[in-house]
C-alpha cells in the first residue's frame, strides 16, 4: 500500500538474542545486509504484517519470539531516484515503517530462510546493537538510528554509543539455514 504521498506502508523487525546482539540477515545472492523488513497488505495491521514476514524472511514463528516493543510512530525514509521503479503508479518515493523488536525464545535453528514464495536471505549474523547503524545502505541508517534508539532502554542499552564509538565489528561466521 502507498499513501497519498507516496510513502509504502511497511514493517521492520530487530531481533536480539541472550546476549544483546541483533539479527543481521546478508541479501540473498547480494554482499548487502539488513535487518528483516516487508509490505504491508491492504486490511493487514502492521503486527500481522510482522509476524508475516517473520515467518516468510526468517522463518520464525510467534511462539519463537517475545514482543518486547514497537515504535511509537512511522519512520520513514526517501529512496533516491536511482532506486525509484519509474514505470509504476502511484509513484513509491520511500518507505513509512512501523519497527517492533523482538526477543528471540527459540533455539536460532529454528531460523530457516527457505518459508517464504522466495527467499529475502542466505545467511545471518548475531552483532552488537549499534552496527547495523554503520552499515546498511546509507538511505536506510537515519530510520535504524531512530528505531534502534527508541528500543534502547527498553533492553538495557546505552543511548549514545550510536553516535559516541565506533561499533565492534561482527563474528566472521556467518549463520547458514537448511537450504531445500
Amino acid at each position: 500500500m502507498i499513501d497519498e504521498k507516496g510513502y509504502r506502508q511497511n514493517v521492520g523487525i530487530i531481533i536480539i538474542n541472550a546476549e544483546k546482539k541483533v539479527f543481521w540477515g546478508r541479501r540473498i545472492g547480494q554482499k548487502s545486509w539488513q535487518f528483516p523488513q516487508g509490505g504491508i497488505d491492504e486490511a493487514e495491521s502492521a503486527q500481522d504484517a510482522m509476524y508475516r514476514e517473520l515467518h516468510e524472511e526468517v522463518g520464525l514463528r510467534p511462539q519463537h519470539v517475545e514482543l518486547v516493543a514497537e515504535t511509537e510512530g512511522w519512520l520513514h525514509y526517501e529512496l533516491p531516484k536511482k532506486f525509484r521503479r519509474k514505470n509504476t503508479q502511484p509513484l513509491c518515493i520511500g518507505q513509512k515503517q512501523k519497527w517492533f523488536l523482538l526477543r528471540l525464545v527459540a533455539s536460532e535453528a529454528e531460523i530457516d530462510f527457505n518459508q517464504g514464495k522466495k527467499a529475502e536471505f542466505d545467511a545471518f549474523r548475531w552483532v552488537d546493537y549499534w552496527y547495523p547503524v554503520r552499515k546498511v545502505i546509507y538511505f536506510k541508517r537515519c530510520v535504524y538510528r531512530s528505531a534502534l534508539a527508541e528500543f534502547a532502554r527498553t533492553v538495557g542499552i546505552e543511548q549514545q554509543r550510536a553516535v559516541l564509538t565506533k561499533p565492534s565489528k561482527p563474528a566472521k561466521h556467518l549463520k547458514r539455514t537448511k537450504r531445500n
